[in-house]
């Protein structure tokens, strides 16, 4: 199917034609509307007044500031030729709405029959990605309003959204409607959107035209259910099986379970002997497989060395038993050049694993993923059901970061929502059990930067012995430990591309990451009432002695002694760890510089009592 305007589009050559008197006339777009822009030719200025993050940076755009809406057309009519991909003309008119227009924000979401929601991507002034879902449930939630409705809708300010560190600006919600149906949003934050609401407009719908004509192009490619190298059903058609089997499952109050086989090697064993040999071993695996399972399971090439089972009317155990068998006929082929074919297998149940179809395909996936870690046992692969392992497990939490990295652009769960989301849901048995999981959360945000590895841990031991070394109260002492595990808890909501930057953050990058205290306190801390004892420390670490810290400027004893404590040990670990742009120091050096700092940045005792036991806990790194 194609769209006549769209070809003209996409076509690099010149529009032009010659008047009789040899004046060459250039031709406007095709897809510009008549009147568009004799309309914006009459708005001579624009003034907005867009902070790049509301409440810290003040930068204001000035009445000087204005937008030459001919040179947008000419830049729009440039930039949106030859563009081939949905993801390629998100981020084209991202730029064109950030660069040229102005907005704080954009974000682009599109609708999940499947799933009954609508998967967001928000991309921020500087490029920052986030990504949410929004189910369609009958809530207030704005963006759920415009797309029901098919309307614009404009909101004052963009809390909804609920990130920390976007500008504070109005925003305007365009529904994607594409011929005869809605498919999805655009969100643009703009505090004047009136101004250019035309051209909005007609990128909406030149989106929502694109996605929709890209989209029947693969349907049309999408011809056969079937995978070519094995028989076996392709990826689509399990969606479409799997499904039905969940819907079924849930009106006969029964079990179904999903299997997945990853063929271990695979991409060495091309690597060495070719794409051919790989082919052979993937078409062994789908035969044994097809052979071993019954008339009314279904099996499908999942992914690329990876075969999925759809088990109906099937428990946990009973799905293990058959994946031990079909791994052990895999064990006894024996593949020249190769040897025995090895999997890893993970296995996920419906209703007793999760209700959520994609999230009953991501914990079958973290199984595998666990399983592949776990290797093999006496020449057997270690089969993984997802109610075999504790989320907080550092495997398992490793492995489920490894499948939403791999899936959550196309599904919109983020692993660090995710994680906290799981944290506030985890029903705590006793102090042990809190400590247990307070260090996995703490150890998975380190984990987000290779050059903090360990640190939440060591800061939380070096606060303890500051804490033990003043005397405290083992209660004050056991608060200061765990408030210490959680002080960078914050960072679970800085976006990678900040907390990874090798080089000087600029200044907008600083503001960002200066709000990682406020969101560890308010959205980690705040909604489990069992931590609001932790909040002052995990909140006012960084605050200075002198008033010069963040987030609150507060001075001298206004600072918790907690928080206090938890900024000399966080403060004297940094210094004698490596980072990327120098060696860790030694103890002497980073005492030298605690006491320069003293009374200025840190308080004056602490440091002093800090400095005397600071030799035995250097001297057990």
């Amino acid at each position: 199917m194609k769209f006549n305007n769209f070809d003209k589009t996409y076509n690099n050559e010149d529009k032009s034609e010659t008047r009789k008197d040899g004046i060459v006339k250039k031709l406007s777009n095709p897809i510009i509307p008549s009147g568009l822009i004799s309309k914006i030719n009459t708005i001579n200025n624009r003034t907005t007044s867009n902070k790049m993050y509301a409440g810290y940076n003040s930068k204001t755009w000035r009445a000087t500031d204005s937008i030459d809406f001919e040179e947008v057309i000419r830049f729009i009519n440039d930039v949106l030729v030859g563009k081939e991909s949905k993801n390629e003309l998100i981020y084209s008119l991202h730029n064109i709405f950030t660069n040229k227009l102005n907005s704080t924000f954009t974000a682009f979401g599109l609708y999940c029959k499947q799933s009954n929601c609508i998967n967001l991507k928000i991309i921020d002034k500087i490029g920052s990605t986030f990504t949410s879902r929004v189910l369609i449930n009958g809530s207030d939630n704005p963006i759920e309003k415009a797309f029901v409705s098919n309307s614009i809708i404009s909101v004052d300010n963009n809390k909804f959204l609920n990130i920390h560190y976007l500008s504070d600006s109005s925003v305007t919600i365009l529904p994607l409607f594409a011929v005869n149906e809605c498919i999805g949003v655009m969100l643009v934050g703009d505090n004047s959107f009136d101004f250019a609401s035309d051209i909005y407009k007609l990128m909406a719908r030149y989106l929502a035209l694109f996605i929709q004509n890209r989209e029947l192009s693969t349907k049309v490619l999408m011809n056969t259910d079937t995978d070519a190298l094995t028989g076996l059903n392709n990826h689509r058609k399990f969606q479409e099986l799997l499904a039905a089997e969940i819907e079924k499952a849930r009106r006969t109050s029964t079990q179904t379970s999903i299997v997945i086989f990853d063929i271990n090697n695979i991409s060495q064993i091309n690597k060495d002997f070719g794409a051919a040999k790989g082919d052979e071993i993937i078409k062994i695996v789908s035969d044994k497989i097809k052979q071993g399972i019954r008339t009314n399971d279904s099996a499908a090439r999942y992914g690329g060395d990876e075969i999925a089972i759809i088990l109906p009317e099937t428990t946990s155990a009973e799905a293990k038993y058959l994946a031990e068998y079909l791994t052990y006929s895999l064990s006894c082929c024996l593949v020249d050049d190769v040897g025995p074919i090895k999997v890893s297998v993970g296995i996920a149940t419906y209703p007793n694993s999760t209700q959520d179809l994609e999230k009953l395909l991501i914990l079958a996936e973290q199984a595998m993923f666990i399983s592949k870690s776990k290797g093999y046992k006496n020449g057997m692969s270690t089969i993984v059901c997802s109610d075999d392992f504790d989320f907080w497990d550092d495997t398992a939490l490793s492995s489920f970061a490894s499948v939403i990295a791999k899936r959550h652009a196309s599904i919109g769960i983020n692993f660090d929502e995710e994680l906290v989301n799981k944290f506030h849901s985890e029903e705590i048995r006793n102090q042990g059990h809190l400590i247990e999981v307070v260090t996995s959360l703490a150890g998975a945000i380190d984990a987000k930067d290779e050059y903090t590895k360990g640190h939440s841990s060591s800061v939380s031991r070096y606060s303890e012995a500051l804490a033990r070394a003043l005397n405290l109260p083992e209660k004050d002492v056991e608060r200061i430990k765990l408030g210490a595990l959680l002080h960078d808890i914050g960072k679970i909501g800085i976006p990678e591309s900040v907390l990874k930057k090798p080089s000087k953050l600029t200044d907008e990058e600083w503001e960002i990451m200066k709000q990682h205290p406020v969101i560890g306190a308010e959205k980690v801390l705040m909604p489990n009432e069992s931590l609001h004892d932790l909040i002052p420390i995990v909140k006012y670490h960084h605050e200075h002695w002198d008033g010069s810290g963040y987030p609150e400027k507060l001075k001298g004893e206004d600072i918790p002694l907690a928080a206090r404590i938890v900024s000399v040990a966080d403060a004297y670990h940094a210094l004698i760890s490596d980072r990327p742009y120098r060696k860790g120091m030694s103890n002497e050096k980073a005492c030298e510089i605690l006491k320069v700092g003293a009374g200025i940045q840190w308080d004056k005792n602490l440091v002093s009592v800090f400095v005397n036991i600071s030799e035995s806990l250097y001297t057990m790194i």
